[in-house]
């Protein structure tokens, strides 16, 4: 985005993260074509990620997802001593408009109002005090789940799968850290992060109140292995940025609801939901 208007350069996010100079390079380049925002058919940052990695990093959400599901907040220890992620599925990536199908089978389906950051180059071994200077910058994520199907899973020690595979949403644009900074606060930033159905608000929280940072996740997701360009970790939903979370204050999803889930500065994914797909 410049002057309210897209600026096309003919190529990918994960083409312009690869190349020589990567995101700098390409801030310089001629656009080929300028775009009205309205006019736009926005596809997601990066349609196919290399990895998709998605965090546990707000402590109220776990603390709340406990008392929905068994009455009891309190937070295992283990969270406490590492951030803890699963991998997601690259080729579930739908664009911020995209509408979303329910999963199969899928009875109790949800948002999670989350945060993610999308990495700049190839890096191991990252450092939590400088791991942030390996990020791009940031988008909205939305992970959908099937909450019932994850009950039966999450009993097994292998965590969630099926529940969480289906759509995963992404966008609308990458957000430069240079432009978040006047925000930071605590281990993250002083935004907003909100989940909305049919516009009704349904909950959300500040971005600062993460317990996990950024550089924490990247340090421990590096660990022993590599990050890749392109690569998409996430912070898992923020508090009250699901409707697990409301104890069933509030409905579960079905076809013909809508869903925008916003964070300050970073815009908004906003979807209607669908009937499953034939199988």
């Amino acid at each position: 985005m410049r002057d309210n208007k897209i600026h096309a350069v003919g190529a990918g996010l994960l083409e312009l993260l690869r190349a020589e100079g990567g995101l700098e390079a390409a801030a310089i380049r001629e656009p080929t074509e300028i775009v009205e925002p309205a006019t736009a058919d926005l596809l997601a940052p990066i349609p196919v990620p290399p990895a998709v990695r998605d965090f546990a990093a707000f402590e109220r959400h776990l603390s709340n997802a406990g008392k929905a599901a068994t009455g009891d907040g309190r937070v295992s220890p283990v969270w406490y001593e590492y951030p803890l992620f699963y991998f997601s599925n690259p080729a579930a990536i739908k664009g911020p408009h995209d509408e979303v199908a329910l999963a199969p089978d899928a009875q109790l389906w949800d948002y999670e109002v989350e945060v993610a950051a999308v990495i700049a180059e190839d890096c191991a071994n990252l450092d939590a005090a400088t791991a942030e200077t390996h990020i791009a910058g940031y988008l909205v994520y939305c992970d959908w789940s099937a909450r019932d199907i994850s009950a039966s899973e999450m009993g097994f020690v292998y965590g969630p799968s099926k529940s969480k595979d289906a759509s995963t949403s992404l966008g609308p644009f990458l957000v430069t850290p240079d432009e978040l900074e006047p925000y930071r606060s605590g281990r993250g930033y002083a935004l907003r992060m909100d989940g909305y159905v049919n516009d009704e608000h349904y909950g959300g929280g500040s971005w600062d109140e993460i317990h996990w940072s950024f550089g924490e996740m990247l340090a421990h997701a590096s660990r022993g292995t590599s990050l890749r360009a392109g690569d998409i970790i996430a912070s898992g939903p923020v508090g009250t940025g699901c409707i697990q979370e409301l104890s069933g204050r509030r409905p579960y999803l079905v076809p013909g609801d809508t869903v925008r889930i916003e964070v300050q500065e970073l815009g908004a994914i906003s979807v209607r939901i669908t009937a499953p797909e034939p199988s």
